[in-house]
Order: structure tokens, then sequence, then C-alpha cells
């Protein structure tokens, strides 16, 4: 088996190069969670004859600054395999400490969408970002950190699971009024997307804000909370209209960004991948460009953990 591994700061994700196993763990690293553990266990599981890695859990606020983080990945990794690489953001397979290293996992995943479907925009919107690469000419044309990602709208950090619903939204209207919400971390866009049967709960793999389970009643309860309500003073109509407004937020930025790249690069597919595949449809949809979905090609699971996936195809060839 040759297996693929992305590890970030809040999931850990698991594929071999052929998708035939897959696993998704949330592990906030913030929360110290045991990455080693994991990762001895799954090498103890699956023996694989050679792992390729790619890692965005450098960035956690558990490490003083992202060397600190790397080294601490890594070596987790290397005192669970025996044949470990790590494929950094030039496209290049290492196994040296490198900052290279570090928020590399959209490498693995625009190499592999390059050689499947050619020049486009391919955009990931996972549990907590959206990714969006240009490939032009067969290559990436994305800057190579995140900091240069988010100035380029390369990277919008908003996602379909963890989200704090006040970093999308400060005012919604409800019942013909217009009100600001609180700013607390009362709800989550998990909690929005459930509501609107968007998620399943199987899907809700993030801790809840609140600490309590993810029923829809439970989300629905959280989602009033942001405006300072309880299920008394407000409907099921209310609640509802409070996600489907997160939803058009989060679709206006994100198509924000995709239009600002495609129009940079001359680009007019999009290939879509990640749990929050149906969002980046309503993107294409709304900015007129064509879309293709990494889960039609492959299956859902394997979109969801698609650099993982990627970065084992890759490993093929080391």
């Amino acid at each position: 088996m040759i297996l693929g591994i992305d590890i970030g700061g809040a999931n850990t994700k698991i594929a071999s190069s052929e998708g035939k196993f897959i696993e998704l763990h949330y592990l906030p690293l913030w929360k110290n969670a045991k990455l080693p553990e994991l990762l001895l266990d799954i090498s103890a599981r699956l023996e694989p004859e050679k792992v390729g890695v790619v890692i965005t859990g450098e960035l956690s606020d558990c490490f003083p600054d992202k060397e600190a983080g790397v080294s601490y990945i890594m070596d987790a990794v290397n005192r669970a395999f025996a044949d470990a690489w790590f494929l950094d953001s030039s496209g290049e397979f290492t196994k040296e400490k490198k900052r290279s290293i570090a928020a590399a996992n959209w490498m693995a995943s625009a190499l592999a969408v390059a050689g499947d479907f050619g020049d486009c925009i391919f955009v990931d919107t996972g549990s907590t970002t959206t990714d969006i690469i240009p490939i032009k000419n067969g290559r990436p044309g994305a800057a190579r950190t995140d900091f240069e990602r988010l100035k380029r709208s390369e990277l919008v950090y908003t996602g379909v699971l963890r989200t704090n619903i006040a970093a999308i939204l400060d005012k919604v209207e409800v019942s013909g009024a217009y009100l600001r919400i609180s700013s607390e971390l009362f709800a989550i866009t998990a909690d929005a997307y459930l509501v609107l049967g968007m998620i399943s709960e199987k899907d809700y793999t993030c801790d809840t804000p609140d600490g309590a389970g993810k029923t829809v009643l439970e989300a629905r309860r959280r989602l009033a909370r942001v405006l300072c309500a309880d299920l008394s003073e407000v409907g099921e109509e209310e609640i509802a209209s409070l996600a489907n407004q997160v939803m058009e937020k989060q679709v206006a930025d994100i198509a924000d960004a995709v239009l600002d790249v495609a129009q940079r690069f001359d680009l007019n597919d999009v290939i879509a991948c990640g749990l929050g595949e149906f969002l980046v449809k309503k993107v294409a949809e709304k900015i007129g460009l064509r879309i293709s979905l990494i889960s039609e090609k492959y299956d859902s699971e394997i979109s969801k953990v698609f650099p993982a996936y990627a970065v084992a195809r890759l490993m093929e060839g080391v």
C-alpha cells in the first residue's frame, strides 16, 4: 500500500493511492490531540510500503511559529513510518525539515487535477478554508504561502463546518427586519448546513460550539442564539432563513475570489472538491463558469480527503 496523509490543524485525512482505503479523523492539534498515537496506530494497522504527507497543521496556535509546527508534525510522522516523504509548495518531495513544507496540501491536489483535467481553477472547500488554485499550462500558478495566497484571492478562510457565523454575517434579515447579530461563538456553518440538509450528522465531524449534540434541533438552538433568542422566540422558518443567508454570503465571498482568479488567469473551468462541493457549484453558477466535481469523477469520500488521495497518487512516481 502507498498511503497519503493530509495533516491539518483540525483534521487528519488518510487515503491509499488506489482510493480503496479512506479515513478522516477530527484531531484538533490545539487541544493537545494525540497525533503521534494516531499515526503509530495507522502504521501498525496498514503497514504501508511508503507514505506521502502534506501538512497545514503548522499554523495551529499551539505552536509558537510555523517552524515549530513543521518540526513537531514531521517528527511524529517519521517516528511512525519508515519511509515517509513530504511534499513542499514547489511540488517536490523531500525528507528535510524546511519551511516550504508548510501549508502545501493544495499543491498535491492541484498537481493531480492538472493531470486529470488540464487548465482550470481548482477549488477545495472543506471544513475551515477554501483553496482557489489557478492551473495554467499544466502547472499550479498560485502563490507559495497562505499569507501570499490571501493577498491574491487564492485562499478564502471560510468553510462548511468550523466557521463562526459571526465571521460571515454582521446583520441578518428576520421577519422583515434587519438586526445585528451577536459576535459570540454561538453557532458555526455546520449548524447552518445541517439545518438546510446540505450535510448529515455524520458529516458534522467537528466539535459543536456549546458541547451539545449534532441533531437538527440542537443546531436550530445554536442558530437561535446568534439572534440572542431561543426557539420560543424564533421558529423553523426564521432559522432556515438565517441559515440560507449564511450560505448566500459564503457563496458571494467565494465567488468574488474565484472571479478574481478567473479574470487574472483567463480561465473558465472550475474543478471542485471537498465537503463543500455544493457551495462551489453555486459559486460557478453565480459567475457563469463551467464546473466539474471530483465526487463525480471518483466518489464523494475521495472528494472529502482529496489532498491525501492526491499525495498518495503522486508518491507512486517516487
